[in-house]
């Protein structure tokens, strides 16, 4: 399993589809207010290497009380100025649009982490800041340092996209399916 560090580099060029990983550093939870709002201000960090946590934790008392990711197609069209600005991994669950994976190339990764596992993430979480606080918990850019969250690369900067894979085995499994059936009948 490989170790990254954030701000991330050409690093992430190397990895593949399938490959889990663990991360550490700073990151940055943004969802679809805070896209709108850096698209609008620019960036209130330093992009360059960058991740993207597609996330609306819970903070209570100045702590993390529960991170998970939430839906990242929610932002497919809201991603290539990010890309575009050297942000080099994005977090979430789900998968992105065949457009996204065409803008990671050769410039940046999707990792995805699990869905029902937002204790996991804040117990690997610490509260380093907040950017566009009136934006409200779930939509603020909240200032993140992890400590080794595990993490599955879900779709790289070679094209490799594990949630398409799992799709057209999805459809051949329910092409073979209805085939058989109509031969029964």
């Amino acid at each position: 399993m490989k170790h990254l560090k954030t701000p991330l580099g050409d690093e992430v060029l190397i990895l593949k589809a399938g490959e889990m990983v663990t991360l550490s550093g700073t990151v940055y939870t943004a969802r679809d207010e805070a896209h709108l709002k850096i698209m609008e201000d620019g960036f209130p960090f330093d992009s360059k290497g960058a991740v993207i946590y597609h996330c609306g934790p819970v903070i209570s008392e100045n702590r993390i009380v529960v991170a998970g990711p939430t839906t990242s197609a929610r932002m497919n069209r809201l991603t290539g100025f990010m890309l575009d600005a050297g942000i080099r991994g994005i977090i979430g669950k789900g998968g992105m649009s065949a457009e996204v994976r065409d803008q990671l190339r050769g410039r940046a990764v999707y990792f995805a982490f699990t869905g029902g596992c937002a204790n996991l993430a804040a117990a690997r979480m610490k509260l380093a800041g907040v950017f566009y606080p009136e934006l409200g918990m779930a939509e603020a850019v909240w200032v993140i340092e992890l400590d080794k969250l595990p993490l599955t690369v879900a779709m790289d900067a070679h094209g490799g996209d594990l949630f398409a894979v799992v799709e057209e085995h999805a459809h051949a499994v329910f092409k073979d399916m209805y085939s058989t059936q109509k031969n029964r009948r």
